[in-house]
């Protein structure tokens, strides 16, 4: 059972959404810095992608885009301040599947409405989840850290970024399908999990590889599996979970900007413009690959439809599995 912590239960208010003026002219937009909020500490991946895509954002559109960490709730306090923003293109997000499509309707009451209360712009890019283990675990493949976590009902944990984000999902979905009882550590950001885990304090993280890749090349951290349907590119020979016995197990963390609501459709558009044109230089594309990211792109009805599409898809998993959000 995944149960709410005080972070979660922060009101994030029940104001109703009204139909707001378009108050931004498209034509001069923008004029002032652009202020983008991130919903995680500074050092996980919707950071890291965020800073990435920052300097050519700003050469692009001639004005500094201001970042602001508003950790808090599983990314959902940021999605719900860039819902109730102004919609004149000088508030927007950094989003995450877990903060837009599906932490929000599972929450009681609803902080906003995902597809009412926000417009997606552009997916800027996608990263599996590695399940990784400090040097100090008795594991050294997926299959022997299962039987490690069988042996050893209740007593071992793993971390995630917030209650009920992807990384908590994953983990819970596999403990579901595993047979598994492992203690849940969230914290505030994927970057604040880290030392834990160097310090083998955590015991298994399922967490975004961009964060753990330093640590897996310099053999900091064990990598045991990944949690796409494919294996990746930067760990060809680390098995995936599907193939480690879980057909069809598919996990992953997309990171996509999004506006307010009432936001003009030619400032989206211009903001979908400038990333396409950033992550299609060759150089920003190669060092964002570089990193553990698949980069992202494309039109703002395709980061809606991935939006609806993953949210109904994390639904049924959820039901499947039986995780309660509350």
């Amino acid at each position: 059972m995944i149960t709410r912590r005080a972070a979660l239960a922060v009101p994030l208010a029940a104001t109703p959404f009204i139909s707001r003026p378009s108050i931004a002219r498209a034509d001069t937009w923008p004029q002032r810095p652009v202020n983008l909020l991130v919903g995680f500490a500074p050092g996980g991946g919707t950071d890291i992608i965020a800073r990435a895509l920052q300097p050519a954002l700003q050469e692009d559109l001639g004005q500094p885009i201001a970042i602001e960490n508003r950790p808090g709730a599983s990314g959902t306090l940021a999605a719900a301040a860039c819902a109730r923003a102004r919609p004149d293109g000088y508030t927007m997000l950094m989003t995450t599947v877990s903060a837009s499509a599906v932490v929000p309707p599972h929450m009681n009451p609803p902080p906003f409405d995902i597809i009412r209360d926000q417009k997606p712009v552009v997916l800027c890019g996608t990263v599996p989840l590695v399940a990784v283990v400090p040097n100090s675990s008795p594991a050294n493949t997926f299959q022997e850290f299962l039987a490690h976590a069988k042996a050893n009902p209740g007593k071992l944990n793993y971390s995630s970024s917030g209650v009920a984000s992807q990384q908590h999902l994953a983990a819970e979905i596999l403990s579901a399908q595993a047979g598994l009882q492992m203690t849940h550590v969230p914290f505030r950001g994927t970057g604040q999990a880290v030392n834990e885990l160097l310090g083998g304090r955590i015991d298994i993280a399922f967490d975004t590889l961009p964060t753990y890749l330093p640590h897996i090349r310099g053999g900091r951290l064990r990598a045991l599996a990944t949690t796409m349907p494919q294996r990746v590119e930067w760990l060809p020979d680390l098995p995936t979970v599907a193939e480690s016995g879980f057909p069809g197990f598919n996990c992953n963390v997309w990171y996509m900007w999004i506006a307010p609501p009432g936001t003009p459709d030619a400032v989206t558009a211009r903001m979908n413009q400038a990333v396409n044109r950033a992550l299609g230089d060759p150089g920003l594309r190669a060092r964002v690959a570089a990193a553990g990211f698949i980069p992202g792109g494309g039109s703002e009805a395709d980061a809606a439809k991935l939006l609806r599409d993953d949210a109904a898809r994390y639904a049924e998993a959820i039901r499947v599995a039986s995780i309660r959000l509350d």
